[in-house]
């Protein structure tokens, strides 16, 4: 059976930079932090205070206010990210096939801020009974985004999430990559939603000792690959991606950002939150991508990697990617958005996704921002091309997106220059 070719004809943000793609992807080259102090909640007891928080955000102004009402924050975003991801792509949703386009979209969390809240409900009202909001359920489940999505459209082809920590998102674009290319869709509406600053997620994480508490300088907390880096720092938001049959695109004469050239998972099976020291699952799921793109390490210009700015992780990220990449590693580029956008969990990969096809696009590599002259970690190597700082002009001709989460789930995609 031949494969069927997938194509990238449609983007849609809402992210810590920015409430749509063109403000975030600006911000994005331009080395803007997104990371400011919490106003979503009072966090004056927690031991981190500062996150990047989606700014500016209106549900009404995009949604219906009958349909607000069912909606946890994370749907929410999903939802204004879909719209313009399917504006933007051209779809005409009078003459596509409804049965034939489908909706994949994750959440790594789900709606944590309804679970909070009407667990909190009743525990206020316990003495007069239980009041329970009809929408607890439906509000807070992690693939509920997929299923708002496809009522607002009436899209009828293969429809769920996919949930794997913070590869969430890159799992879904795999899995709807998988679904076009086998021949099963014409298209699919794909990424992935996260709204997790809450008490519970900032708490549950500083109880792990997992997040930055650099309370005093919040925009310089996401250091990836400095020595001085201590933690994570939270992001919410949404990017969905629609993908599409190549042929499919081209009937329709659909503008064209990118093409998916192949991807891979694999299994740290080494601990519940740590990444294996010696990159092992690393390593593998960037082979396995390379294998099924049928791409030999030279051919990648750029790696959006994990860099979750963590002790622990960054340095094993780097190893595997020397082990992979060998003399070619020197040779490409190498940055972590997460110094800007935050850690958007489930999210990450979508929107590490969206970067890499619009750096494939433009021809521009963002930055990892915040290294500082001398913070250097002798665990890392330095001759590496990190991009600190600047974004950097360069043909790439191919970029790769790596993703772990907890579990020890990796996944990762390759996206390359679109050639007829």
């Amino acid at each position: 059976m031949e494969l069927k070719r997938v194509v990238v004809t449609g983007l849609g943000a809402i992210t810590p930079l920015g409430n749509d793609v063109q403000t975030t992807w600006q911000s994005l080259i331009s080395g803007v932090s997104g990371a400011k102090p919490i106003t979503l909640m009072d966090v004056s007891k927690f031991k981190t205070r500062f996150a990047c928080e989606v700014k500016n955000f209106d549900p009404n102004l995009y949604i219906d206010r009958k349909e607000v009402r069912k909606m946890d924050r994370y749907t929410q975003f999903a939802v204004v990210a879909a719209k313009e991801a399917v504006r933007d792509s051209g779809l005409d949703n009078e003459a596509i096939d409804h049965d034939r386009v489908g909706v994949v979209f994750s959440s790594g969390i789900g709606g944590i801020g309804t679970f909070e809240q009407e667990v909190g409900n009743y525990y206020q009202h316990e003495e007069a009974g239980p009041r329970i909001n009809p929408f607890f359920i439906p509000k807070m489940i992690s693939d509920i985004a997929a299923g708002h999505i496809s009522i607002i459209y009436g899209f009828r082809g293969p429809n769920f999430g996919t949930v794997s920590a913070c590869a969430s998102s890159t799992n879904s674009i795999i899995s709807a990559f998988d679904i076009i290319r086998l021949g099963k869709a014409n298209a699919i509406v794909t990424g992935g939603a996260e709204a997790a600053i809450t008490i519970s997620g900032i708490g549950g994480f500083n109880a792990m000792n997992a997040l930055s508490t650099r309370n005093d300088s919040p925009e310089t907390a996401s250091r990836p690959f400095s020595a001085s880096r201590d933690g994570f720092v939270m992001g919410e938001g949404s990017v969905c991606v629609i993908l599409e049959e190549l042929e499919h695109a081209l009937a329709r004469n659909a503008k064209i950002y990118a093409e998916i050239a192949g991807s891979g998972a694999s299994g740290d099976a080494y601990h519940l939150t740590a990444s294996h020291p010696e990159g092992l699952g690393a390593r593998l799921v960037m082979q396995n991508a390379l294998a099924d793109a049928l791409m030999s390490p030279s051919e990648i210009d750029y790696i959006n990697v994990h860099g979750t700015s963590t002790p622990v992780g960054d340095p094993s990220e780097v190893k595997a990617i020397k082990d992979v990449f060998g003399e070619n590693a020197y040779k490409l580029n190498i940055s972590s958005t997460k110094s800007m956008t935050g850690h958007m969990l489930g999210a990450a990969g979508a929107v590490e996704a969206m970067a890499c096809i619009l750096a494939v696009q433009n021809d521009i590599v963002p930055p990892t921002i915040n290294h500082e002259p001398g913070d250097d970690d002798p665990d890392i190597d330095y001759k590496l091309n990190f991009t600190f700082n600047q974004s950097e002009r360069r043909i790439v001709r191919a970029a790769l997106s790596n993703t772990f989460g907890f579990g020890g789930h990796n996944a990762c995609i390759i996206v390359k220059k679109f050639i007829r």
